[in-house]
């Protein structure tokens, strides 16, 4: 099949991209991998302690629970610290743990591991912005129904929220699909290493455009896809 596709596709593009179709195939199962893995533990991980950032900050419901203030200080800096890192080094930084993580240091599973790393505070700081954006009076009236927390989250918060969490979903998927490109620079795999070790390397500017191309239409899907949604779940 892959072979009648590069033949229908023959007298459309260059030669040289034609002929690295198979590799392109690979690297856009390459980049979703690495995007799956990190947007799984942006939400599993990042959204809960996104959630708990919201409910200990001055003012919310935890807030006055013993300690609360020490866990809030101390996960603020740990958050703050891990954004303040540019992806690269992060990259390089985490090469160790990378290593015990998944086995080794280069491979789409190698470079998802410090994607998740920084998809995770990224996702918890956008989850607490836009817990912050529900109506205070909504919660208030949970709370005077006699509503646990735990009801609070799953029926007020998340309810409300879900058309920005939606959003933020969407803008860290952008976000993070640029980093999985730079995850090529070190052999992370992926539609960047296609285009670093081909566009670059080898001055094919063909396949530097075309990969370019490719990042662009995935951005512009990503961004109406998840417009489209958050405005369809948006009560307002």
């Amino acid at each position: 099949m892959l072979e009648s596709i590069q033949t229908g596709l023959a007298p459309w593009l260059p030669a040289a991209i034609v002929g690295l179709l198979p590799e392109l195939v690979t690297a856009f199962g390459q980049t979703a991998l690495m995007l799956g893995i990190g947007l799984s533990a942006a939400v599993l991980i990042g959204g809960p302690l996104g959630v708990l950032l919201f409910l200990i900050s001055p003012g919310e419901s935890l807030s006055h629970w013993p300690g609360a203030g020490v866990v809030r200080r101390l996960l603020n800096g740990v958050v703050n610290t891990v954004r303040s890192f540019p992806f690269i080094i992060l990259l390089v930084a985490l090469v160790p743990v990378t290593r015990v993580v998944a086995g080794t240091s280069i491979g789409p599973l190698a470079a998802a591991v410090p994607l998740s790393f920084a998809a995770i505070p990224y996702f918890a700081r956008l989850t607490e912005q836009c817990l912050r954006e529900v109506p205070r009076g909504v919660i208030e009236a949970a709370h005077a129904m006699g509503a646990s927390e735990w009801q609070i989250v799953w029926r007020v918060l998340v309810p409300e929220a879900r058309a920005g969490l939606v959003g933020a979903l969407t803008v860290l998927s952008i976000s993070f699909l640029s980093y999985s490109a730079v995850a090529g620079v070190v052999g992370g795999g992926g539609i960047g290493d296609l285009a670093i070790r081909y566009g670059y390397y080898r001055f094919q500017t063909d396949v530097m455009v075309f990969t370019v191309a490719i990042l662009v239409v995935l951005v512009q899907i990503l961004q109406f896809s998840g417009h489209a949604l958050a405005r369809r779940l948006d009560k307002r």
